[in-house]
């Protein structure tokens, strides 16, 4: 998956924006105004992809268990966050998404109902 893939998913789903709250290389996309994924664009200039992105702890857990490319997340909750450094290859793309999908899914169940059902 390149940037313009990840930036393409990301932006396919409903209600998403991205925003630079950081500095102007942290590529933040977020959904009913709570971060759902996180990326340096220094990361992908520099062919070191990586990407944070919530996850239950359980199952956050079992991920690194199992795979190398993911660690707990990088200047985020280590509970709740993984970094996923998509650059060593381990990872494949229906993982990488299936892994956006759960971030995202988890923020929305979070959201007020209101904002929720908008989003459904």
């Amino acid at each position: 998956m390149n940037i313009e893939q990840l930036y393409t998913y990301c932006q396919s789903k409903k209600g998403v924006t991205e925003h630079f709250p950081f500095d102007e290389d942290v590529l933040v996309f977020k959904v009913g105004g709570k971060m759902f994924l996180l990326t340096s664009l220094k990361s992908w200039e520099q062919e070191e992809q990586a990407i944070n992105l919530k996850c239950d702890p359980d199952y956050a857990l079992g991920l690194r268990a199992m795979y190398e490319s993911v660690e707990p997340g990088y200047h985020m909750s280590k509970k709740h966050w993984n970094t996923v450094k998509l650059y060593k290859g381990e990872i494949e793309a229906q993982l990488i998404k299936t892994l956006i999908d759960h971030s995202y899914d988890l923020i929305v169940k979070s959201l007020p109902k209101k904002i929720r059902e908008m989003l459904l």
